[in-house]
């Protein structure tokens, strides 16, 4: 059976649906009204294999943080759903990830336990229309929402944009990995016996 989720978020600053197949082929029908944003979640949909659908309505005639914050927020609730009991789960995944005069590491594990680590240093404030500050508070937001523990860390770039393509990217070949099933895993992978 695919491991799929579908969430809606209604709050008087967004209004979200989203539908997960984390065992899906690359596939994206997305639209949240930030260009940038919206090309940087293709690559992880496409580079990830999930099949993600999301509609987002946000007040964007504040600026873009409640936008990308609340996508963070709903997108990490249904990686968590779609995971279900962690059985048989790698768990951990990681990947580095060249992107033009771009490089990332990434690593993840699907603990239960949140935390973000980040670091990347950006020159510009913009990419088209997503605010560069955005991207911690995204990937903040889904890592505590999903309960997992990230790192991200660029490790060379000049250019803003490849940069945070290298980061949805890596991210997505990261948690394609953490998600991935393993025949030796019995129950969790985890000493304690849950995740």
């Amino acid at each position: 059976m695919p491991r799929t989720a579908t969430i809606e978020r209604n709050t008087k600053e967004t209004k979200i649906n989203v539908t997960l197949n984390l065992d899906g082929s690359g596939k994206g029908e997305i639209t949240t009204g930030i260009g940038f944003f919206d090309h940087m979640l293709e690559g992880f949909t496409k580079h990830g294999f999930f099949d993600l659908t999301l509609q987002v309505n946000g007040d964007l005639q504040v600026d873009g943080h409640h936008t990308v914050e609340d996508t963070g927020i709903v997108l990490g609730q249904a990686i968590r759903e779609a995971l279900g009991d962690k059985a048989g789960i790698k768990r951990y995944g990681s990947f580095l990830l060249p992107m033009d005069d771009a490089l990332c590491l990434c690593a993840i594990d699907l603990s239960g336990r949140p935390y973000l680590a980040f670091d990347c240093t950006f020159s510009t404030e913009r990419v088209g229309e997503l605010d560069t500050e955005l991207v911690r508070e995204f990937f903040y937001a889904v890592s505590y929402s999903a309960g997992m523990n990230l790192h991200l860390r660029m490790l060379d770039g000049t250019n803003a944009h490849h940069m945070i393509e290298a980061m949805f990217k890596a991210f997505a070949k990261a948690l394609d990995e953490a998600v991935s099933y393993d025949e030796r895993i019995q129950g969790v992978l985890s000493t304690k016996g849950s995740l």
